[in-house]
């Protein structure tokens, strides 16, 4: 269906179309529309149309709302609206004598469309319904009461009053409270809760409906109003009339006491136990015991009568992880002695349970945590018992046991109480030996061979290293020793290999949370380490590989520049010696790798440059000269090239910005950007082009500062940076196709230094794709050509070539573009080429039978074109250019003399024919 526009139609034709679209872009603008103009129509504004055409107009408004709530075509709101403007249509056709059912329908219309605002929020809107509705209800009970108690049907039809009634008192509550006026909304919940007596059936919806309000009030922290509301509820389900499931009392009781318990004043604890302990004879469940011992915490309680009051718990059914979530809590809120002891009746109670370890490992961790190590190892001993005697526990418990064991270990070998550190590793051995090895056991063999290191016990620790290297090889800590006896041994194969498997496990990240070494500050020294033991024993390779790694791990600023430094001697005679291989390029990537970290270590550690210390200094200075370096060396891989400029760069910004040092900075962002224009020249996507052409224009801001504050420090005549600058930012914005092109050129124009060759560049750059500025090419090609005639020696190879691009741009294929210049501006250009040709010598002949050529086919179109005294005179100018020929001139001289005597016979006809009279 065509989109349409509601603004030009009226009340009736809008409502009348929308119901006829199922789904369309413009049904938003539509129902906006007349929910405007509802406000401004009654009864007589629409005096021409029936009652009831406006009822069936209203229905089907109605109806299509219901249908699009159905379908979600339109938001809440809409719905709203639509059901506020059919409402209001059919109550203009309000009539006191309507029949029973047609006024049912208007309060049901008025319920409903108030409820819906009241859904969207918006319950100023929704009262005026509601109003209009009781009203309704109100005379709708007057006219059954009418009819006398002998009718039979009176007492249904009151029931049916007093539950739309309800109804409406209800939704008056709701509206009530999203307007923040609880004293409205009681009033209305306290006038429901009365007329239950007369349908009973409602209690549990005005239960809920009080229990909601009494959990969104609790939510924003309103503790009295959430508190009324439960209260209302929990009375409401008390009612003898209908019977109340008690596990919904329980849940209205528990959400009482945990209100009361946040409201945190007065006596409100003793009102929230009184709460939970009817919930809890209601309807008794783990919930409702956890949330009475909280609040008996709160209390003045004394630690007799609480454990008493917990000990009980024992004798209710409940779970062994209620239990030691309940033991948790006590111990966690300051009362350590009950949760303590609860915890050892745990234990007790739950002793034949096959979960009973997970109550054991409780007790243990607590114990460690009170520092009575003695009898956690008696507990210990009790489930190393029973692993062996078949009361195993399960995977995760036993997972959890090493954890705690692991930790007490690493505890006592960070205080260097090595002897301690192996009892509980052993302790972890020996469960290892009554059940089944897993990933974490490599881990403790490593444990147990580092204390035997640090022992000095070395055939001890190779014993239980032989075993780690069997299960785990690739590990760090594995290989770290095997390297060091590797070294020890003068094994320079197994010391590549275990700094090789180092270096994969780093990448990994699959370091062990249990070893010993796990601060990456420590990953730094074993790198050292290593790189050390390497070096110092000639195997180079492998120090490399960990020195590499070093600057990659190590959270240390020295250490790691110190060892991109060592990095940076080692490669780079490799890279100048070898000749272009992949090996080399690898070798490059290496350095790009190490001299970007050390780029990032220097803006981690330098805030100001005035906080760079001297010797910071002079490591900035070795880096950028070192970038320098290897960007010369790669001026066979431009981009490569490129990368190393731009290193140079940024780490001189960490140097004083002296003379020498602003030099290289404009020199490393020409080259940059250089390559970057380049590369965008090559893209293969315009995404990609503009990738590198923003770059590249950043990379000129930065240069022009630079050059500025350089320029000031010396003479700087001879350095083509300027002219550089200027080609590179116009080549940028001809290829984005900047509006401002212009205004940028309009100073150029008039730089004295500008030369020809720039000029020429700039016409090439204004064509080159996607760029086209036909006439910035034109204009910079004419100032290229006075600059080569106001020469005193004329370079004529140079000025015909540069004549030949400017014919070329305004006369493509033989047809003049006056849109970019006119045909007297380029007669002249011609006429200023033959008086050229008059007194200079050299002139290609070549060239001289392209502009005959070109001269005579302007002629030619021209003619075409009916212009026949310019075609006569460019044919002559043709003819002028003939006698500058040289040997070519014998081959053309008679051929164009023909052709211009035809053309003149042919022009004399034409003019001949303009001046005859035709006869009629």
């Amino acid at each position: 269906m065509e989109e349409v526009d509601f603004r030009f139609m009226d009340f009736e034709e809008t409502v009348q179309l929308l119901v006829k679209r199922d789904n369309s872009p413009d049904i938003p603008e539509a129902i906006e529309k007349i929910f405007m103009d509802i406000g401004n129509i009654n009864r007589n504004s629409m005096a021409d149309l029936p009652d009831t055409q406006i009822e069936e107009m209203a229905m089907n408004l109605w109806n299509w709302a219901i249908s699009k709530k159905v379908g979600l075509d339109v938001t809440g709101e809409q719905r709203a609206k639509l059901r506020h403007v059919a409402c209001k249509m059919m109550c203009m056709c309000e009539d006191a004598d309507a029949p029973p059912e047609i006024i049912h329908r208007r309060i049901l219309m008025n319920m409903k469309t108030g409820k819906e605002w009241v859904d969207v929020g918006n319950g100023v809107m929704a009262d005026d319904f509601f109003e209009v509705a009781i009203n309704g209800l109100e005379q709708m009970y007057a006219k059954i009461m009418e009819n006398g108690p002998t009718d039979p049907s009176v007492d249904m039809q009151k029931c049916a009053v007093d539950k739309d009634l309800l109804k409406v008192l209800s939704y008056q509550a709701e509206s009530a409270v999203i307007q923040g006026d609880f004293q409205r909304a009681s009033a209305c919940i306290l006038r429901c809760k009365d007329m239950l007596v007369r349908v009973p059936k409602m209690v549990n919806y005005l239960l809920v409906l009080c229990y909601n309000f009494g959990v969104e009030s609790h939510m924003v922290h309103k503790y009295e109003e959430s508190c009324f509301w439960l209260s209302q509820s929990y009375d409401i389900a008390r009612m003898t009339e209908v019977s109340i499931d008690p596990e919904m009392k329980a849940k209205i009781l528990r959400l009482l006491a945990i209100v009361y318990f946040d409201w945190e004043s007065g006596d409100n604890y003793d009102k929230a136990l009184n709460a939970i302990t009817l919930a809890n004879k209601a309807h008794l469940n783990s919930a409702g015991v956890y949330l009475k011992i909280k609040i008996l915490m709160k209390t003045q309680i004394t630690d007799e009568e609480l454990m008493e009051a917990v000990e009980s718990v024992l004798h209710l059914d409940m779970s062994l992880d209620f239990c030691l979530s309940l033991a948790k809590l006590l111990m966690d809120r300051g009362r350590e002695f009950v949760g303590f002891n609860f915890l050892k009746m745990i234990c007790e109670h739950f002793r034949t349970s096959e979960n009973v370890g997970k109550a054991l490992l409780v007790q243990i961790e607590t114990l460690f945590k009170r520092r009575e190590d003695v009898l956690a190892k008696e507990k210990i001993e009790e489930i190393i018992l029973g692993q062996q005697t078949g009361k195993k526990l399960s995977k995760e418990l036993i997972s959890y046991l090493h954890n705690l064991l692991w930790k007490k270990g690493c505890h006592s070998f960070q205080i260097q109480d090595y002897l301690e550190a192996l009892n509980w590793y052993y302790y972890s051995l020996r469960i290892y030996e009554a059940d089944q090895m897993d990933e974490e056991f490599p881990k403790l063999k490593r444990n147990i061979a580092s204390c035997y290191l640090h022992m000095k016990q070395v055939e001890e620790a190779k014993v239980a290293m032989a075993e780690a290297e069997e299960l785990d090889p690739g590990h760090i800590f594995t290989q770290f020793y095997v390297f060091k006896i590797a070294v020890l041994e003068g094994n320079c194969k197994a010391a590549l290999e275990a700094i090789t498997a180092f270096k994969n496990t780093l990448i990994s990240d699959e370091l062990g949370e249990t070893d010993l070494f796990t601060d990456a500050r420590l990953h730094g020294k074993l790198l050292g380490l290593a790189a050390q033991f390497a070096l110092e024993n000639g195997q180079q390779d492998a120090g490399e590989k960990a020195l590499e790694y070093l600057a990659v791990c190590s959270e240390d600023t020295e250490q790691v520049l110190t060892a991109i430094k060592c990095l940076c001697r080692l490669i780079a005679p490799k890279v100048s010696d070898e000749q272009e291989s992949a090996n080399k390029r690898k070798e490059v990537e290496r350095l790009l790798g190490a001299l970007n970290i050390a780029l990032v270590k220097f803006s981690q550690a330098s805030v100001t440059r005035t906080s760079i210390s001297e010797a910071r200094i002079n490591e900035a200075h070795w880096f950028r000269k070192t970038a320098w370096n290897l960007a010369v060396q790669s001026n066979q891989e431009p981009v490569i090239m490129r990368e190393f400029f731009m290193l140079s760069y940024k780490l001189s910004l960490f140097c004083p910005s002296d003379e020498v040092v602003m030099i290289a900075q404009k020199t490393c962002l020409l080259m940059a950007t250089s390559v970057d224009l380049e590369q965008a020249r090559r893209a293969l996507t315009s995404f990609e082009q503009s990738r590198f052409l923003n770059r590249a224009l950043e990379q000129i801001h930065e240069c022009r500062e630079i050059w500025t504050v350089l320029k000031q420090t010396g003479d700087f005549s001879n350095d083509p940076c300027e002219t550089l600058l200027l080609l590179y930012e116009f080549e940028i914005k001809a290829k984005r196709n900047d509006p401002l092109l212009e205004s940028f050129l309009q100073p150029v124009w008039e730089l004295p230094h500008l030369g020809s060759k720039t000029l020429e560049t700039i016409a090439a750059l204004a064509l080159e794709t996607p760029a086209y500025y036909p006439s910035i090419a034109v204009n910079a090609l004419k100032r290229a050509l006075w600059i080569y005639r106001k020469k005193e020696s004329l370079d004529v190879l140079k000025y015909s070539n540069c004549m030949r691009k400017l014919v070329n741009l305004l006369v493509p294929e033989g047809v003049p573009k006056e849109e970019i210049c006119s045909l007297e501006e380029l007669w002249g250009f011609f006429d200023d080429t033959l008086s050229f040709l008059s007194h200079t010598e050299g002139y290609p002949e070549m060239e001289v039978l392209w502009l005959m050529i070109m001269s005579w086919n302007t002629g030619i179109f021209l003619y075409s074109n009916g212009k026949y005294l310019p075609a006569e005179k460019w044919c002559g100018l043709s003819l002028r250019f003939v006698n500058h020929l040289g040997s070519l001139k014998k081959v053309y001289e008679t051929q164009i003399h023909v052709l211009y005597g035809e053309l003149v016979q042919a022009l004399e006809k034409k003019k001949r024919s303009h001046y005859f009279m035709k006869k009629n």
